[in-house]
Formats: structure tokens, C-alpha cells, sequence
């Protein structure tokens, strides 16, 4: 069953501006590259900075990730859990 509460994204309603002044070199470069996409100047604009800033956000995330990992990492090995139980029987096993 559709759903009846959503429109499909083609006819959302673009109700958001960003405008930008930009040289004429820079309008034909960008307008040069729609064209061989087969877009509109606007299309390809907003296309091209949606997924810049997806790119960014995600470069950021895997940064802050990262990060995280690591310092969990140095904790860990200044810091270790003491074994115990079978997993310290097994490794005491292991050493003799």
C-alpha cells in the first residue's frame, strides 16, 4: 500500500534558497559539466554540493570514530581487564 502522507521526492516542494555570485569562467566551467551530465546548472550544483557535504560528514565521522578507537585502545593496554576464571586457568595452562 503507498504511502498516502508522503510525496515522492521529485515533487517536494523547494521552498530553501542559497544563492552564490560566481565569475563567468566559473559559470561556464560548472555549466559546461552539467551539460555533459545532461542536467541543469541547478541540478548539477545541488547534486555536486550534497555530496560534498555528505563526504565531509562522513570524513568527520570516521575521524571522531577513529579517535575514540584509539583512545579506547590506549586504555585498554594501560589499563587491562585482569583475567580470571577459565580464561586465566587456559592461559596458565598454556605458559606450563
Amino acid at each position: 500500500m503507498a504511502n498516502i502522507g508522503s510525496k515522492p521526492k521529485s515533487t517536494r516542494l523547494r521552498a530553501e534558497r542559497l544563492e552564490l555570485r560566481i565569475t563567468a569562467p566559473q559559470k561556464a566551467l560548472i555549466g559546461h559539466a552539467a551539460a555533459l551530465q545532461g542536467r541543469s546548472i541547478t541540478d548539477f550544483v545541488l547534486a555536486s554540493v550534497q555530496d560534498a557535504a555528505a563526504r565531509v560528514i562522513d570524513d568527520q565521522q570516521r575521524l571522531t570514530l577513529s579517535v575514540n578507537d584509539g583512545r579506547a585502545f590506549v586504555e585498554a593496554l594501560v589499563s587491562p581487564v585482569p583475567l580470571g576464571g577459565e580464561l586465566a586457568e587456559a592461559l596458565r595452562n598454556l605458559k606450563t
